[in-house]
């Protein structure tokens, strides 16, 4: 795959824009019940990068935050609500960011499916990715 300098994303209606300076440091399907109840999905893909690899380009003032849990907060756009960011204590400096929000090619793949013990029960996994019932062995996803 060849390599981006950056990676440009928005969301829907593109009231948010940001990049992304690669390289990532993991990419990976999350099951868990909140990433299904905030994007009304069965599961979410993310990408992981340092705080200093994002720029919100355009739409800071739309951007909102609100805490998901004790330890973690997710942004959306507030002009059509759609999930962009996800950042958490347990790892500080790292944000991730929806992976579907990024048209195109990223310099990874999806290497796994995490928090599976709580998937939705109709979604059936049909790949070969590494599979984790709660978070990925080197703790990358905590939605």
């Amino acid at each position: 795959m060849a390599k981006a300098e950056t990676f440009a994303g928005s969301c829907l209606c593109e009231a948010v824009t940001f990049e992304v300076t690669p390289p990532t440091r993991w990419c990976v399907h999350c099951h868990c019940s909140l990433c299904q109840r905030a994007h009304g999905a069965p599961f979410v893909t993310w990408f992981g990068v340092g705080r200093e690899q994002l720029k919100i380009t355009r739409g800071e003032g739309v951007l909102r935050w609100r805490a998901s849990s004790n330890h973690g907060r997710r942004a959306f756009c507030a002009e059509c609500g759609t999930q962009l960011l996800f950042e958490t204590a347990r790892h500080p400096g790292q944000v991730d960011v929806v992976r579907a929000c990024v048209p195109g090619p990223i310099d990874r793949q999806p290497s796994a499916h995490v928090h599976v013990a709580s998937k939705a029960d109709w979604v059936e996994i049909e790949d070969r990715l590494d599979r984790y019932p709660e978070d990925s062995a080197s703790g990358n996803v905590d939605a």
